[in-house]
């Protein structure tokens, strides 16, 4: 019976190969490591370090390769160039959201970040339209987050230099921006509502925080609808209730509930989440490189002094901080590979075809640490941002946001509040480090799509 039973597991397992095979050569695909059957090649990538086993399999078959992740296939896109012409010079194609189970299953394909199709194109398009509405980009969303900086600079005060460790607090100042935007109003930072939505948003559950956001959002939605007022929207919840009115007669509208509630999630989520910890990465990176650190403060002191809050304007004047932030964002990667994309038909691409349908991985790490574009790429060096007569030096390899139709779309309102509270931060507060510099702990931890920075406390001194 034994051997009865491994002869028909060796043939399932040949016909399996001998299947995947023949589709391979079918569809094209780019060339790759060949997998084992049922499991592909999960074996061969260390989930600690996926940017080096990606490196690893570029040099064997070049910048665009297929894995198997069990039975699916998988093309991975490797350093700037294969990137930037497949999401850019092929956007429409390259524009489809990958399959992430545990985010389809909460947000049901609805929203901006995990939906397809005409429901993304059409929730995207308002979205943006709606957000400049309410000011963004404009003059009154930087009044928002320069007032929002002052209220964390209060908090700060409270600690009085007493050891502190800073995530509840650097969750709480981007979420109440986006809040207002949402449904116009921020919350005190001891408010038990908004400690109990600031806890789950750093127990760093996707789908914790996403079930309690949805929770929260529905009775939030209740309200708007309960007040609504056609000719005077407040927030974002009124422009898409208005819209929904407008299209009520429309089977097919996006205008829904359901898709309400996901959007707000991808907005909610969205314009948290990923801000809070590179604000927590860059005060870990000040802490350990704290020449950096006197250098962007006496640029401070030079631009802004300390009679006036910092402005959107001063960042032309402000070369070296700016470097600072980039080089934050580059060395930190928060997104190494993204979300994955998915191809929207049948591309033809570098000479391959690859199907409809077919999960796209953009390697992130890739482009953000290339040797020939930024020198010593696994050095925090804002030198890496900065021309030979300390001017700031933009650079196209600077992706942190993703590139193309699938980019981030809270990218402009991120990088106001990066400067704007970073700067606020500095100009009020020497930070002090708990241990020497050279014994702070930099090292990046992975969680899935994301990285976090270790657990760390430091002293903010009121100067």
């Amino acid at each position: 019976m034994d051997l009865v039973m491994v002869s028909v597991l060796i043939l399932t397992c040949l016909l399996l190969f001998s299947h995947w095979k023949r589709s391979s050569t079918q569809r094209k695909l780019p060339p790759g490591p060949t997998p084992l059957p049922i499991i592909g090649n999960i074996h061969q990538i260390d989930v600690k370090n996926v940017h080096q086993a990606f490196t690893n399999f570029s040099k064997i078959y070049g910048p665009v390769f297929t894995l198997y992740f069990g039975m699916k296939p998988a093309v991975v896109l490797h350093g700037y160039e294969a990137i930037k012409e497949a999401l850019i010079g092929h956007g429409e194609e390259f524009s489809g959201r990958g399959s992430v189970p545990i985010l389809q299953m909460v947000l049901k394909g609805f929203g901006i970040g995990f939906s397809n199709g005409d429901i993304w194109k059409e929730t995207k398009h308002f979205s943006l339209l709606t957000l400049r509405k309410l000011g963004m980009g404009k003059r009154s969303i930087e009044n928002k987050i320069q007032e929002e900086a002052q209220f964390l600079v209060e908090e700060l005060k409270k600690t009085n230099g007493s050891p502190y460790d800073p995530s509840f607090i650097l969750t709480c100042a981007p979420c109440n921006v986006i809040c207002s935007i949402i449904f116009q109003n921020r919350f005190e930072y001891n408010d038990q509502v908004f400690v109990s939505l600031i806890e789950k948003l750093n127990v760093n559950s996707t789908i914790l925080s996403s079930l309690w956001a949805q929770s929260y959002l529905s009775a939030k939605i209740k309200e708007h609808e309960e007040s609504l007022d056609a000719t005077n929207p407040r927030d974002f919840i009124d422009y898409f209730l208005i819209k929904g009115k407008q299209e009520n007669r429309n089977q097919h509208s996006i205008y829904t509930r359901k898709n309400l509630t996901a959007t707000l999630i991808d907005l909610f989520l969205g314009g948290t989440d990923s801000l809070k910890t590179t604000m927590r990465f860059a005060l870990l990176l000040l802490l350990k490189h704290p020449h950096v650190t006197a250098k962007v403060q006496e640029e401070i002191d030079r631009v802004i002094g300390r009679q006036r809050s910092p402005c959107l304007l001063d960042r032309k004047q402000m070369p070296y901080t700016d470097a600072v932030i980039h080089e934050v964002q580059r060395f930190i990667d928060i997104a190494p590979n993204s979300l994955p994309h998915a191809v929207t038909c049948d591309v033809k691409f570098r000479n391959y075809l690859i199907p409809k349908g077919t999960t796209i991985i953009t390697s992130l790490s890739s482009v953000l640490h290339d040797s020939n574009e930024f020198p010593n790429p696994e050095t925090f060096d804002p030198g890496h941002f900065l021309d030979a007569k300390g001017n700031f030096k933009k650079s196209d390899y600077f992706m942190p946001f993703s590139a193309g139709k699938r980019v981030c779309l809270g990218e402009g309102l991120a990088r106001m509040e990066l400067f704007l509270f970073l700067t606020t931060i500095l100009q009020n507060f020497k930070l002090k480090s708990l241990v020497p510099p050279k014994d702070i702990n930099d090292t990046l931890q992975v969680n899935g799509f994301a990285v976090l920075p270790p657990f760390f406390q430091l002293c903010f001194i009121p100067v």
